[in-house]
């Protein structure tokens, strides 16, 4: 049986990354291709078709199937990147996000994106976020930790390819998952 408040967690996703879909577009457009937004939005809104039409029997398939469907439908390094981390989630969740949770989802990331804290990438968000006690982790938390991006010197990613002038630009992936961690927190599904 699938957690109403990870249900409500996922679609309260779903719509601040609707709600928030320019505003990662403009992150993205000084650093990358701009799309961002746009993309995590055609695969969140994937993600809330494929809840209406797919059987969903247990927490553990609820974020199989989503990181699957960000898979497919997310174009750029996000698909990739977000759908590892919802299916590595998958092995440990029970019905919040635990730490070891989030660890998982961390370390997926990085594993798949060859990168670490400190590389202006959405690892600035999930690191410190791994590391906290969660149920103390607020929204202005994860805004600070996206905020944390913008002085950094992209070392990784398509804005890596800047250098110096990467300098002064939030990385969107960092705004998109303070996103999910805000949901998160508003749905209280962080233990």
């Amino acid at each position: 049986m699938v957690d109403a408040k990870l249900l409500q967690f996922v679609k309260d996703y779903a719509n601040l990354i609707a709600e928030n879909q320019a505003q990662l577009n403009a992150y993205d457009t000084p650093i990358g291709d701009g799309d961002h937004g746009t993309n995590m939005n055609r695969g969140m809104q994937a993600v809330l078709e494929m809840l209406e039409t797919k059987e969903i029997t247990s927490n553990q398939d609820l974020f199989k199937n989503i990181g699957m469907t960000l898979l497919s439908k997310v174009g750029g390094a996000s698909g990739p990147l977000y759908g590892s981390a919802f299916i590595t989630m998958a092995k440990t969740i029970d019905n919040t996000l635990t730490q070891d949770v989030i660890k998982a989802g961390y370390e997926s990331v990085a594993k798949r994106g060859k990168s670490t804290v400190n590389e202006k990438t959405m690892l600035d968000v999930w690191g410190p976020v791994s590391e906290m006690d969660l149920t103390q982790l607020t929204v202005e938390d994860v805004e600070r930790f996206a905020a944390s991006t913008e002085p950094m010197r992209a070392t990784k990613g398509r804005a890596s390819f800047l250098g110096d002038r990467s300098i002064g630009h939030r990385d969107p992936g960092s705004h998109s998952s303070a996103l999910f961690f805000e949901a998160a927190i508003n749905a209280g599904v962080l233990a």
